[in-house]
């Protein structure tokens, strides 16, 4: 599987850039699955939230960024309808667009659904996640950032060998400074990267790249 790990979606060209190059073509030659089960799992996010998601009445472009077609994918339905149903239409994306939220969540329900089996055989898919979604993807989120009650730990796919701190110097986040990152890192006691909303980690054929017109800094322990 190809990764873009955003903290804030599809914000500039050279995301948009990096997206296409994953592809390998046109973004309106590509069909897209939005994945919004994160959000259901944070205390902060609700109905409106994630209609704003799937209708991408949001900041971050992601699912009107004039795909082909775009499909919804509710990873807590999965279970219930069989993976004779789903699994085609995972197969059949080209890119999953997995949204924010809480990151034990999704991983929980990454693993109940049957989706994180199906990962490491979806080599030529692109997963485009947006904070939550690209945290999931790595070993450890921090205790900072669990907000799922019932979350046994902070641990997740462990897909990637690093962790990330998302929105770095936010606005509407003024906990989420440098030095806040740099004491994070030192819990999570592993590789790190910290990003703003303007950056995005690409992971493609065991290669790790850093798109930017941000801030981002990478944290060592």
């Amino acid at each position: 599987m190809k990764l873009l790990l955003t903290s804030g979606g599809v914000r500039n060209a050279s995301i948009h850039e990096a997206l296409v190059n994953l592809l390998g073509k046109p973004v309106a030659n590509a069909t897209a699955l939005c994945i919004p089960t994160a959000q259901w799992g944070h205390p902060m996010c609700g109905p409106g939230s994630v209609r704003r998601f799937v209708t991408d009445d949001t900041p971050a472009s992601m699912t009107g960024l004039g795909w082909k077609s775009v499909g919804l994918l509710e990873l807590t339905a999965l279970p219930g309808i069989g993976a004779e149903r789903w699994l085609p239409w995972v197969r059949e994306a080209d890119v999953l667009l997995v949204d924010g939220g809480e990151a034990t969540y999704l991983h929980h329900w990454l693993r109940e659904s049957g989706l994180a089996d199906l990962l490491p055989s979806l080599t030529e898919t692109v997963w485009v996640g947006v904070s939550a979604g690209s945290m999931v993807m790595t070993p450890r989120i921090g205790d900072d950032f669990v907000e799922w009650r019932a979350a046994p730990d902070d641990r997740t796919l462990g897909v990637v060998d690093f962790s990330i701190f998302p929105h770095l110097d936010h606005p509407q986040m003024p906990e989420n400074t440098l030095a806040e990152a740099e004491r994070w890192a030192a819990d999570i006691g592993g590789p790190a990267y910290a990003i703003d909303d303007q950056t995005a980690i690409v992971v493609a054929d065991g290669a790790v790249e850093v798109v930017s017109e941000g801030r981002w800094k990478q944290l060592t322990p």
